[in-house]
């Protein structure tokens, strides 16, 4: 259950995030996003019923790893299930803004659970039928599968019903070309999709804000620029949240959060020597972690893009929900006492607690922020 007092949100102006936290739980029906079994209000609370993770957040599961960080097989495991969330919020109109290990949950089968949309942003997004091999919106004509006209080159442009021909979803009976030459075509289209089908892009690029908001360690340097943002800035999270997840520390933490903000506008990306992670997932974390919005991957066409990269050569988007989690929460048994003792006073904060390599954290990790 999650409780908010309903005077700190008035005093704070917050009370309109929310109310659309709540609108924005009713309207997801997702494997890795919550459900929203009920929600009340008393005088002073307003409290929303979800389902109950067992196996806590993804920062605290970080913390009991060895040296801090998740294998690549792990981080992979958990990056594709939050891929695949953010794919869906987008699709609806949602740009999440707020990722970091804390709101990524763990149920109690060891798949993930985004959590939290007090900082998300409602927009409108317009489907673009696109052809794979060609997604920034300029169509083949040499390719006789795809409908060529007009409208459906455009980069902004609603699907149309006269573009989805028959061809396009159907196998081409009538090739001359060589059974070898097929299959050394099928080898170099393995990762592009570009095997005759279209490709639906759900990115709501037009979506813009001017609202400074989100964590610290996770902004994205148009945010703190003031130069307005869109669903770019969920991407670059993205590729802050990996980076976490493989080295246990994000890439541009400063001294404090205003070195923080610096290191992450002015700061180019540095990887450190130890854990060795792969090439492949080097490669993707540097193409999102792009400065510039509108070259950043999955500026334009949004999950499909990442998807496709080599670090997810592994998975199996169609059965994720059937992979084996690399962790499986603890069966849950709550303890109810039969005498009801009064809890003692919390002791003061001893040195041993803010001592090297122990993680305290009384309010969470980061310290969220949200200025008008």
């Amino acid at each position: 259950m999650k409780v908010m007092d309903k005077v700190a949100l008035s005093s704070r102006k917050k009370l309109p995030r929310a109310q659309t936290e709540r609108e924005i739980l009713q309207s997801l029906d997702h494997p890795f996003l919550p459900t929203l079994y009920s929600h009340f209000e008393t005088d002073s609370f307003s409290c929303l019923v979800m389902e109950f993770c067992p196996g806590g957040d993804l920062h605290a599961l970080r913390q009991r790893q060895p040296g801090k960080h998740f294998p690549e097989h792990a981080a992979r495991f958990y990056v594709a299930e939050v891929l695949l969330a953010l794919e869906y919020l987008h699709m609806l109109g949602i740009i999440y803004r707020d990722l970091k290990p804390e709101n990524v949950l763990v149920r109690e089968d060891g798949h993930i659970m985004l959590s939290d949309f007090d900082l998300s942003l409602r927009c409108t997004v317009s489907p673009t039928l696109v052809n794979s091999s060609n997604s920034d919106g300029n169509l083949s004509k040499k390719n006789p599968s795809f409908c060529v006209q007009p409208a459906c080159i455009e980069p902004s442009c609603v699907i149309q019903p006269s573009c989805i021909q028959p061809s396009c979803f159907g196998p081409r009976f009538f090739s001359s070309k060589s059974k070898k030459e097929k299959k050394s075509k099928a080898k170099n289209e393995t990762y592009t999709h570009g095997n005759g089908l279209p490709e639906i892009i759900v990115e709501p690029t037009n979506a813009r804000s001017m609202s400074f908001v989100g964590t610290h360690e996770y902004l994205a340097p148009e945010i703190i620029k003031g130069e307005g943002h869109g669903s770019a800035v969920d991407w670059w999270t993205f590729g802050i949240f990996l980076y976490e997840l493989l080295f246990g520390k994000t890439p541009f933490k400063g001294s404090g959060n205003r070195a923080t903000l610096f290191n992450v506008v002015g700061q180019p990306l540095r990887f450190p020597d130890y854990p060795t992670v792969s090439f492949a997932a080097r490669d993707l974390i540097r193409g999102l972690l792009v400065k510039e919005p509108q070259h950043r991957l999955a500026y334009r066409r949004g999950a499909t893009e990442i998807k496709q990269h080599p670090f997810f050569q592994s998975v199996n988007w169609a059965l994720i929900r059937c992979a084996s989690p690399p962790d499986v929460p603890r069966p849950f048994v709550m303890d109810i006492p039969t005498v009801a003792v009064a809890a003692p006073p919390a002791p003061p904060a001893t040195k041993a607690e803010n001592a090297p390599g122990i993680d305290v954290k009384p309010s969470g990790n980061y310290l969220e922020i949200d200025f008008f």
